[in-house]
């Protein structure tokens, strides 16, 4: 029990501020903010569908493959990083196209998933940096309980990123009031 109660803390700990729900949510609304209700629900679901099994396969798996390749854990932590480095700075130094807008708004929900994957959960929610905290995870793993609590919680974060983006409005909502009210202006 005790061993459990480590594995949920550590997990939590380690992938809740680099997965970080409530923070990505604005980043889903304003990339799909021409998007038919319909179709942002669709791709929520499928988006946390995806990271579930990134996450989990990272979580299982991955010392494997890295093992099979001959690649250390460390290297993929510092790969890792310094992906997530330049991928911060080329978002930030990119322009914002007014012209998205026009075109999704006719978009059906049955297309909206192609981009389910790229690049909406890989790199935007899961990205490298939740990937090389996974595989650390599941390599420092002390037994098979650990596997199961791991996965439990790699499912809370499918559901906790789902039920976020169907109500990020909502969340922007509740985030920018308490925001005001943090800085005294409520």
């Amino acid at each position: 029990m005790l061993e459990a109660a480590k594995t949920l803390l550590l997990v939590l700990s380690a992938l809740f501020p680099i997965v970080d729900p409530l923070g990505g949510s604005p980043f889903f609304l304003a990339l799909t903010s021409g998007y038919p209700p319909e179709a942002r629900k669709l791709l929520s679901w499928q988006i946390a569908v995806n990271s579930f099994l990134l996450l989990v396969g990272s979580y299982f798996i991955g010392t494997y493959i890295l093992t099979f390749f001959g690649i250390s854990v460390p290297v993929v932590q510092v790969g890792g990083g310094m992906v997530l480095v330049v991928m911060g700075w080329a978002t930030l130094m990119e322009k914002d196209e007014a012209a998205h807008g026009v075109a999704r708004k006719s978009i059906q929900p049955q297309e909206v998933i192609r981009q389910a994957f790229y690049p909406l959960t890989l790199p935007l929610t899961v990205g490298p940096g939740s990937i090389s905290v996974a595989i650390t995870l599941g390599a420092n793993a002390a037994h098979v309980g650990s596997y199961f609590v791991g996965t439990y919680i790699l499912a809370f974060f499918g559901i906790s990123l789902a039920v976020v983006q169907v109500g990020g409005g909502m969340v922007l909502v509740v985030m920018g009031w308490a925001t005001l009210r943090a800085a005294g202006n409520c």
